[in-house]
């Protein structure tokens, strides 16, 4: 999400960002962190967390030909009291100097210190009351931390904002955290004519006079501070539509604000592949959330990209960083992580659209490579949880890490993918954001578990303990007997890269092949160590391949073929063992069982059972023999009860 454009060499030394041939993706990533120092002393503010902004009403004053950053505004606010309040604080650089606060026009008094503006409010404001403050304030906002930036385009002076996670402060008082979303905004920015100001919403008028242009821009969806942007230059445009054009899916326009000399014939034509992804997106995920506005582009200076709501940021136009661009109108902006503790379910949820729009419009092949190169990162190291601790959330190089939030994130989300079936994730993710209570608003890891646990039908605890919450990744070695019969005997063991994790529980594709290029896949699922599965294969077994498909995080694995006789002892396996309250036989399905015999060591009969499957609570702990009988003949095999 955020940006930065920080050396490749002090990314690869703060995040461990290993070398992959997407560059694209390296640039998308230096923009999406925050573009401050590495680590922020910042927490959610105490004291505004005693109100309800419902509404900015913000006029920008900016030039870019001046040679500081400089910004003047008037910043009315509305909000409603959570409880009985006294003074309203805004977050706000102290650099920028406010030299009027006013109420109904009266003047309030009010002071500025530790990046914060208190105003002391004329009379107590009673819990669910409202009412509006007028802030008019200048100067030249922090450029250390980057989030209000002039630099030039091709010696053309150009302004940019980009404040995500900690930088809307630093041009503008705020709210800023992740606990409450603006409902409503109008923002007007005024500059020299020979520039347009570009921002998030639906252009509603732009008015030229004494020099200066004032472009009114409106934005009637909830939004976090973080996601406002302000953009001035001399802007060309290039506009598109996007939509069916059908009743249920009409036309709305894409809007390109481009630098002059990027308005070329091949950025056009890189432009247009935004509407078949927004095709793609609108049939996986539902309409393209802001249909009433506009969605569209707006060049500026960082490398990759950013998901101003409405209106991406971006530095080039590369088909991946489109396709992360808009893929964040629905995770992220729609539904906005609620604390960056949950980052993944912003920038993980977001990087799998991306692979989405690559298996739509490129097809399978090029969809599992995507996935290798993601798996291949992932694993370069062996920790990494994608749900952050507290010192964690302060940490933007942390926070937003291209190894664990972005990659880890996207691969993890397909994995749930592949546990639940398409159909079943596909429903629970649109339901995800059809939430009255998410929608526009904001969500935790434990939202979205819900809605996926929901559709599934069963408990997700152990992947969710696994995979977000816990470290690493398994390691599987795969051992493939052929039996006799047409069937194959497969067992499973795994390996863990880090302890925070005792097994990986999840379901494996093996792929058996044989003379003449022929496979077959199986899927199984894998719960334990040294757990076996009988499978029927319609031809001899000559290799083995783990994961053909890339469905889960694993590395480093090994696959070994046996080709031996088929043996009714070898073929007839006993689990668990050793054993607590019950005992499973698996068998070659070409094998009828008789019957099984329990007898303890003395020989003495103990049990009778006629299926498969048996309960051994009454059995005393230790050894005991277990009598197999089948259509192919009887075997004897050793077990021990717990």
């Amino acid at each position: 999400m955020k940006k930065i454009t920080l050396s490749f060499l002090i990314l690869f030394g703060l995040i461990g960002f290993a070398q992959t041939d997407n560059a694209e993706f390296d640039r998308m990533i230096e923009a999406e962190m925050k573009s401050a120092s590495s680590l922020q002393n910042l927490r959610v503010n105490p004291n505004t967390q005693n109100y309800d902004v419902t509404y900015h009403e913000l006029r920008f004053t900016v030039n870019p030909n001046n040679t500081t950053p400089y910004i003047s505004g008037i910043v009315k606010t509305t909000f409603t009291a959570l409880s009985n309040m006294d003074v309203v604080t805004f977050d706000m650089a102290t650099a920028l100097v406010v030299s009027s606060v006013t109420m109904n026009s009266s003047n309030l008094t009010f002071n500025q210190s530790n990046y914060e503006l208190n105003i002391n409010l004329p009379s107590t404001l009673t819990t669910g009351n409202s009412t509006t403050v007028e802030i008019t304030y200048a100067g030249s906002p922090p450029q250390a931390e980057g989030g209000f930036t002039r630099s030039t385009h091709s010696g053309t002076p150009v302004i940019f904002t980009l404040s995500e996670p900690f930088g809307a402060r630093d041009w503008w008082p705020c709210k800023q955290d992740l606990t409450d979303k603006i409902d409503s905004f109008d923002i007007y920015i005024t500059c020299p004519d020979t520039y347009i100001g570009v921002s998030n919403g639906l252009l509603q008028s732009s008015i030229t006079s004494g020099g200066n242009t004032t472009r009114h821009f409106r934005h009637n969806y909830p939004i976090p501070a973080y996601l406002i942007s302000l953009n001035v230059t001399n802007y060309t445009t290039y506009n598109i539509q996007a939509g069916l054009g059908t009743v249920e899916s009409p036309f709305f326009p894409i809007n390109n604000y481009l630098y002059p000399e990027s308005n070329t014939v091949t950025n056009r034509n890189a432009i247009d592949v935004t509407v078949p992804i927004m095709n793609v997106f609108e049939e996986k995920f539902g309409p393209y959330p802001y249909r009433n506005e506009q969605y569209g582009h707006v060049q500026f200076g960082w490398g990759g990209g950013m998901e101003h709501a409405t209106m991406s940021s971006m530095n080039s136009w590369g088909r991946s960083l489109i396709a992360h661009e808009l893929g964040h109108q629905w995770f992220g902006n729609k539904v906005t992580c609620g604390s960056w503790k949950d980052i993944w379910l912003n920038e993980g949820l977001t990087e799998y659209t991306a692979g989405i729009m690559v298996e739509e419009l490129d097809g399978d092949a090029s969809f599992v490579s995507w996935k290798n190169g993601k798996i291949s990162n992932i694993t370069s190291q062996a920790g990494g949880a994608l749900y952050l601790t507290d010192a964690e959330a302060l940490n933007v190089n942390r926070i937003f890490s291209s190894r664990l939030s972005y990659n880890k994130g996207s691969m993890v989300t397909h994995m749930l993918r592949w546990v639940m079936g398409d159909a079943n994730f596909f429903q629970a993710l649109k339901n995800y954001l059809n939430d009255t209570n998410l929608a526009y608003a904001y969500a935790q890891t434990n939202d979205l578990k819900g809605h996926l646990e929901a559709v599934h039908g069963s408990s997700l605890d152990e992947f969710f303990n696994d995979w977000v919450y816990m470290q690493g990744y398994p390691t599987y070695t795969i051992n493939v007997q052929t039996l006799g019969s047409g069937q194959a005997r497969i067992t499973v063991n795994q390996t863990q890269s880090h302890a925070s994790v005792s097994f990986f529980e999840m379901p494996l594709e093996i792929r058996l092949t044989g003379a003449g290029g022929v496979t077959h896949d199986v899927v199984v699922n894998n719960t334990s160590n040294g757990q076996q599965f009988v499978v029927a294969v319609p031809f001899l077994v000559t290799g083995v391949v783990f994961d053909p498909n890339k469905h889960i995080i694993s590395s480093s694995n090994t696959t070994t073929l046996s080709n031996n006789n088929f043996e009714l002892e070898e073929a007839i396996s006993v689990y668990p063992n050793p054993a607590n309250d019950e005992l499973h036989i698996m068998m070659p399905t070409t094998t009828e069982l008789e019957k099984v015999e329990i007898y303890n060591t003395l020989g003495q009969l103990l049990a009778t059972h006629q299926t498969a499957d048996f309960r051994i609570d009454n059995l005393s702990s230790g050894m005991h023999v277990m009598k197999i009988t089948t259509s192919e003949g009887a075997i004897h095999k050793n077990f021990i009860k717990k």
